[in-house]
C-alpha cells in the first residue's frame, strides 16, 4: 500500500539536507496545491470552455479519483522501480500532465489530463515523507514531519490566493503552467541529491484482477454521483447501469482481495476495531469539509459578485490557525486522548458550518471571513488525532497498508463530497426558486411593482423579467447554500458518536504521535 523505509543510511547534513528538505517540501505543496488551486476558477473554466459549473467540477473530481485510485499501488510500484527514482518520474509526470492540462481545448481533455495527473500524483506525497525521514537522524524525526507538514497547510492558503490572483490577471491554465518551475526544480535536486540513496527493488506480481474491481467500482460510482442530476437518476438508464456495475464489481473486488495472496488493497485492516471506525469517521468528514470548500468559492462568484481573487481572499484564513496549532496537536496527541481532541475539531466544524448557514445576499465580507478563520482551528485537530486512532494498535508491519488504504477511502470521500455538495445545492437551489416564484405569482402586486421599477430604470420587456429572475437565482442559490451547511453542521455533530466507537490509543509521556501520511490538506 505505502512505501517502505529505505535502507538505513547516514542523514544528510548541511547544503545537500537543506536542499533535500526544499526539493520534496516543493513537490508536496505542488501536489497539494493542486487539489485546491482549481477550485476558484471553476466559473472561468467552466465559461472558456463552454460547459456548466457542474460539469466543471469534474475538473476536481477526476483528479481526487485517480489520485485515490493510485495510492494504493505506491508500496508495489516502490518495490518495482525504487523510492527515488519513483518519486522522480512522478514529479516528472506530474508536470507533464499539467502542461497537457493547461493546453486542454475542450472539458472532455481537460479531464482527461487531470485523471493523468492525479494518477501519477498518487505516489508523491508518502514518497516525500518516506525520503525526507530517511534524511534526519531519528532524533530529528518530528522536526522534518513538521517542516513537511507546513507545506501541505500552506499549499490550501497559497491555492485559492493564486488560483483566484491568476484567473483574473492572466488566464486559467496558468494555474498548471506554474507548476513547470517548481517541478522541474524539486525532480532535478532531488535525483541529484538522493539517487544514490535508491531502495531496493523487488520484482513482486501486481494484483490486476483487483486493481481493475478497483478501478471499476470507483470509477463508475463517480460518473454516477457526476452525472446523476443531469440524467435524472434512476430514471436514466445509464444510471442503472452504473449502479449494477457499482454493486457487482465492489463485490468482486471484496471477495476477490479477502483471497488474494497479494492484494493491492488490505480491507481486512477493516477487522479492527480502531481502523474501522477511525478510517470511516475521518473519510466522511473529509468529504463534508472538502464539499463545502468547494461550494463556498462558486456561491461567492456566482451569486455574490466576488471575482476569484477575492474568493480566493475569503478562503485563505483557513491556513492561519490550522498552522500555529498543528505543531501543538503533533507534540500533544499521544499524551491527550486523541478522541476529545478529535471530538472538538467536530464541534468547531459545525461552529463554522452553522455560521455559514446564516448567510445572506448582504452578508459582508468580513462576516463570510470570520467562519473560514475558525475552521483553520478545526484542520489542525481533526487530521493528526483521527489518523492516530486509526493506526492505533497496529503492529509496524501493518502501518504503511493501513496509512494507504486510509488515504485512499478519504481521498475518494473527498471527491465524492464534491459531487455531492454540489447536486445537493442544485436541487435545493431549483425547490427554493420554484417556492419564490410561486410566492410571487400569487402575490401579483410584489411582481408588477418589481416590473414597473425596473422599466422605470430603462430595462424593459424580457430584460426586466431577465433581471427578477436573476434576483430570484440569488435569493434560492444562497438559500440552497445554507441548506447544505447546516446539513453538514449536524452530520459533523453526529459524527462525534463514531469517534467514541475507538479505543484510546496508549498514553506516552513525552509526545510524539505517528506520522500522517498525505497530511491533512490533500
Amino acid at each position: 500500500m505505502s512505501s517502505p523505509a529505505p535502507a538505513a543510511r547516514a542523514p544528510l547534513k548541511g547544503g545537500a539536507l537543506v536542499m533535500g528538505t526544499l526539493s520534496l517540501s516543493l513537490a508536496t505543496f505542488m501536489n497539494v496545491l493542486d487539489s485546491s488551486i482549481a477550485n476558484v476558477s471553476l466559473p472561468s473554466i467552466s465559461g472558456d470552455l463552454g460547459v456548466s459549473i457542474s460539469q466543471g467540477t469534474w475538473v476536481i473530481t477526476s483528479f481526487g479519483v485517480a489520485n485515490a485510485i493510485s495510492v494504493p499501488l505506491t508500496g508495489w510500484l516502490t518495490q518495482r522501480f525504487g523510492a527515488v527514482r519513483l518519486f522522480t518520474m512522478s514529479v516528472i509526470l506530474f508536470v507533464i500532465a499539467s502542461i497537457l492540462c493547461g493546453l486542454a481545448p475542450s472539458i472532455e481533455l481537460l479531464i482527461a489530463f487531470r485523471v493523468l495527473q492525479g494518477f501519477v500524483a498518487g505516489p508523491m506525497i508518502p514518497l516525500s515523507q518516506t525520503l525526507l525521514l530517511s534524511t534526519y537522524p531519528p532524533a530529528k524525526a518530528g522536526t522534518a514531519l513538521a517542516l513537511w507538514g507546513v507545506t501541505t497547510l500552506v499549499a490550501p492558503v497559497a491555492g485559492p490566493l493564486l488560483g483566484g490572483y491568476i484567473t483574473d490577471n492572466w488566464t486559467w491554465p496558468w494555474i498548471f503552467y506554474i507548476n513547470i518551475p517548481v517541478g522541474i526544480f524539486a525532480a532535478g535536486v532531488t535525483w541529484s541529491i538522493y539517487n544514490k540513496r535508491e531502495t531496493p527493488i523487488v520484482k513482486r506480481p501486481i494484483d490486476g484482477v483487483g486493481l481493475a474491481m478497483l478501478v471499476l467500482w470507483v470509477g463508475s460510482l463517480q460518473i454516477m454521483l457526476d452525472k446523476g442530476k443531469e440524467l435524472d437518476w434512476f430514471n436514466s438508464s445509464t444510471i442503472v447501469t452504473l449502479a449494477v456495475i457499482v454493486v457487482i464489481a465492489l463485490a468482486v473486488f471484496i471477495a476477490w482481495e479477502l483471497t488474494d495472496d497479494h492484494p493491492v488493497v488490505d480491507i481486512r485492516l477493516f477487522a479492527r476495531r480502531n481502523f474501522l471506525f477511525g478510517a470511516a469517521t475521518l473519510a466522511i468528514a473529509y468529504g463534508l469539509f472538502f464539499g463545502n470548500v468547494v461550494l463556498l468559492p462558486l456561491w461567492l462568484q456566482q451569486y455574490m459578485g466576488y471575482t476569484a481573487t477575492d474568493a480566493g481572499m475569503a478562503l485563505a484564513p483557513v491556513g492561519v490557525l490550522a498552522i500555529l496549532l498543528t505543531p501543538i496537536v503533533g507534540r500533544n496527541v499521544a499524551k491527550w486522548d486523541p478522541r476529545w481532541m478529535a471530538t472538538g475539531a467536530f464541534v468547531l466544524f459545525s461552529l463554522v458550518l452553522w455560521m455559514r448557514s446564516n448567510f445572506t445576499s448582504d452578508t459582508d465580507f468580513v462576516t463570510i471571513l470570520l467562519p473560514t478563520l475558525i475552521q483553520g482551528g478545526a484542520m489542525a485537530f481533526f487530521f493528526i488525532p483521527l489518523t492516530t486512532l486509526t493506526l492505533a494498535g497496529l503492529p509496524p508491519e501493518r502501518i504503511p497498508a493501513a496509512a494507504g488504504l486510509s488515504n485512499f477511502v478519504r481521498i475518494m470521500f473527498g471527491a465524492m463530497g464534491t459531487s455531492i455538495a454540489t447536486t445537493l445545492w442544485d436541487n435545493r437551489a431549483t425547490l427554493h426558486h420554484a417556492r419564490l416564484v410561486e410566492q410571487m405569482g400569487l402575490n401579483g402586486n410584489a411582481l408588477n411593482g418589481a416590473t414597473t421599477l425596473l422599466n422605470q430604470a430603462g430595462i424593459a420587456g424580457n430584460g426586466a423579467y431577465a433581471s427578477i429572475n436573476r434576483l430570484v437565482d440569488v435569493q434560492a442559490f444562497t438559500w440552497a447554500a445554507d441548506d447544505v451547511f447546516i446539513g453538514s453542521a449536524i452530520t459533523f455533530l453526529f459524527l462525534i458518536v463514531t469517534i467514541w466507537f475507538t479505543r484510546r490509543p496508549p498514553k506516552i509521556a513525552g509526545g510524539g504521535g505517528p506520522s500522517v501520511d498525505a497530511g491533512g490538506a490533500h
